[in-house]
């Protein structure tokens, strides 16, 4: 190790102690690499577990004055490699910062540290009969994952993204600065808001040490209805039925038919579906409504039912219980699934609700086109495209993914709706995104980190 390395380290050490700081063989594997299918784990020079937002902005000084890059991570459930570290630079792992600070019911809100998991989070919440509603499909994920890359999830139709959950922040600054933006407050109109600047910036303006997160209540009866349909544009004009129906479903999905196979074959999921009903169908719709009286419940489910037939479903399944727990459970490890099936990428763009069925067409002639295979579910609700990726070809499959990239933007849409763009998709946005628009971000990220040490090459 040489002088340079050496001064940092024992800067770093002295920040969060010795016992805080890993260089060398002490760094673990884990701590090289996030959940992205695509590129090679880096490890770092060093892994710093900071146990306050003081260390964390002493160690962002020091990496400043260093010129050392700094990532941050907190599960490591991301999908786009923004947690995979740079050679030579600094971790900074929110592990040891996990704390549920305060549970406030008054106000409905949590007080939570980064490294709390959303697992954590709705346990705790759940004892006061409240929830935050952001699932975005891994439980082990992070809250300030979450606020990094505005994380989702299928709840998003009824509830929301990270960014209409998150009512403020405390933030470290590469220049050593501590900041709080928001609060318990669910009305801002004084400056800028910076708590929505910070918030699915992955790591590269500042680092959140304190999420102030907006709270719901616990809805206490469920329901999920599963209906087959012959095609994919069958779904895509029932839709916006389902929405203007006034039920207000909390999950609106759609999977088509190799994803469902997949997902019940790898999760050991009978759905009861006939074999005529499942060899005819091409798609099916995901539906899930909540309500906090029984009653209420089962008329929404009648009308919902009665719709779904009206709008061209082969048939209609009510499942509640652990049928339906079973299911939205499989369809949240599609990820999983598919990256067991050798998926080498799996990408979230996000499309107008009304054209994700032009959308998916041109992916598929796309696909063809290029020898590839795509296959995948999603957000049918917002319009949030999930879709795995099989091409071995790093050259075909980057064309590919640009041209897909492409195709979604000229219908009003962007690369991604909630993974983020990390390592692996910054090259396409680079490359489509407007001129004018990349610049006035190299202008707002020199002005939160001029020595751009915050995650260097993630957005810019």
């Amino acid at each position: 190790m040489g002088t340079v390395e050496t001064d940092a380290a024992r800067r770093f050490a002295d920040i969060v102690g010795a016992t805080g700081l890993l260089t060398g063989d002490q760094i673990g594997p884990d701590y090289a690499h996030d959940e992205a299918l695509v590129g090679t784990p880096v490890l770092p020079g060093y892994v710093a577990r900071p146990e306050n937002a003081e260390q964390v902005a002493a160690l962002l000084a020091a990496a400043t004055a260093a010129k050392i890059p700094v990532t941050a991570r907190g599960s490591g459930t991301g999908m786009s490699a923004g947690a995979r570290p740079c050679p030579g630079g600094l971790l900074i792992s929110f592990e040891r910062m996990a704390a549920i600070l305060e549970i406030d019911t008054e106000n409905q809100v949590a007080v939570v540290q980064p490294g709390v998991t959303l697992a954590d989070l709705d346990a705790a919440t759940a004892d006061v009969g409240l929830m935050y509603t952001v699932f975005p499909g891994e439980l082990s994920a992070s809250v300030g994952g979450n606020v990094g890359t505005n994380a989702g999830g299928m709840r998003a139709v009824k509830y929301g993204v990270t960014r209409h959950n998150v009512l403020g922040l405390q933030a470290a600054l590469p220049t050593g600065e501590l900041i709080r933006t928001g609060g318990r407050i669910t009305k801002l109109s004084t400056g800028y808001d910076l708590t929505q600047l910070i918030i699915g910036s992955e790591g590269t303006c500042a680092l959140a040490t304190e999420v102030t997160v907006r709270l719901y209540p616990r809805l206490g009866h469920s329901a999920t209805l599963l209906a087959p349909f012959p095609d994919l544009p069958a779904i895509m004009r029932a839709v916006p039925s389902v929405v203007r129906s006034g039920v207000d479903p909390v999950i609106l999905e759609y999977v088509d038919k190799l994803t469902l196979a997949a997902i019940s074959y790898s999760q050991n999921l009978n759905l009861g579906i006939p074999d005529e009903v499942r060899e005819t169908a091409e798609a099916h719709l995901v539906v899930g409504v909540e309500n906090r009286d029984r009653e209420r419940l089962d008329g929404d489910v009648t009308m919902l039912g009665e719709l779904l037939g009206e709008l061209g479903a082969l048939d209609v399944y009510v499942l509640e219980g652990n049928s339906a727990h079973a299911l939205i459970e499989a369809r949240e490890k599609a990820f999983w699934t598919a990256k067991a099936a050798g998926a080498h990428d799996v990408i979230d763009v996000v499309v107008p609700r009304a054209s994700m069925h032009r959308f998916l067409t041109a992916a598929q002639e796309l696909a063809q086109g290029a020898g590839a295979g795509v296959v995948g579910c999603g957000h049918a609700g917002d319009g949030n495209v999930h879709l795995a990726v099989f091409c071995a070809d790093d050259e075909v499959r980057h064309r590919l993914l640009h041209d897909i990239f492409a195709a979604a933007m000229d219908l009003g849409g962007a690369i991604s709706g909630e993974h983020g763009l990390g390592r692996v998709k910054t090259e396409h946005f680079l490359e489509l995104e407007d001129p004018a628009k990349i610049a006035l971000m190299r202008r707002i990220k020199e002005a939160f980190d001029p020595a751009g040490i915050l995650n260097p090459g993630v957005l810019l």
